[in-house]
């Protein structure tokens, strides 16, 4: 699970992320609103944003991003108490406010509410699952090594199993926007599937990848 934190207060922004990988997110952290914005394609399932932040603020680009991402989870954090900011957040589809100061907790524990796997396991047979909250693949009750495009992939089911990861979501959430190719992509699908049951990743000719249908959230 990744999440964009927004935060010009350097301090406060190292306390949130460490509190959030503590509980096992992906965080990346930004000081800047241009800086979030030119991430933004990373491919993130919950924004944390402050307002007033250099370049483009929070609210601002909450609005840029509810384009493409009208749905992901997004919370606003700011000491500005001002209620026509806090109504053009939520007019917006912020999720939820917090005003500072604040216990870190309480942060970690809205994550965790709107944050969510709803489901742990992704379980591809009797001995093969993957837990989706430590990021670890099983065989039987044996760790098997994944690296983190092998884990970022898989979580890409995690919401949607059987759903057709394209290319273009591949790129964008396992690679985070880099650039790559298809070689790429087909080599790290190669190097997984030798990890996993035989078919557990099915190629969907000209679009992507799905996983079989006896995979199944637990």
């Amino acid at each position: 699970m990744k999440i964009l934190v927004l935060e010009d207060n350097e301090r406060l922004l190292n306390v949130i992320k460490n509190a959030l990988e503590k509980e096992s997110y992906v965080v990346d952290t930004f000081i800047d609103g241009d800086d979030a914005l030119n991430a933004l394609e990373n491919g993130y399932n919950c924004f944390i944003l402050d307002i007033n932040v250099p370049n483009i603020d929070g609210i601002s680009l909450l609005e840029l991003l509810r384009l493409n991402h009208p749905n992901t989870p997004a919370i606003i954090i700011s000491s500005n108490h001002d209620f026509e900011k806090i109504q053009k957040s939520y007019d917006l589809g912020c999720d939820d406010y917090i005003k500072k100061p604040f216990f870190i907790l309480e942060l970690v524990q809205k994550v965790k509410k709107l944050c969510v796997v709803q489901k742990k396991f992704l379980q591809f047979d009797d001995t093969f699952k993957y837990d989706f909250i430590n990021h670890i693949l099983y065989e039987n009750e044996k760790e098997l090594e994944l690296t983190k495009k092998e884990i970022l992939f898989l979580e890409l089911f995690s919401k949607n199993l059987h759903h057709v990861a394209s290319y273009d979501e591949i790129i964008e959430y396992v690679w985070e926007g880099e650039e790559t190719n298809l070689t790429n992509i087909r080599a790290m699908i190669k190097r997984l599937r030798k990890k996993l049951p035989s078919e557990s990743i099915v190629i969907i000719k000209g679009l992507g990848y799905s996983l079989n249908k006896e995979t199944k959230l637990v």
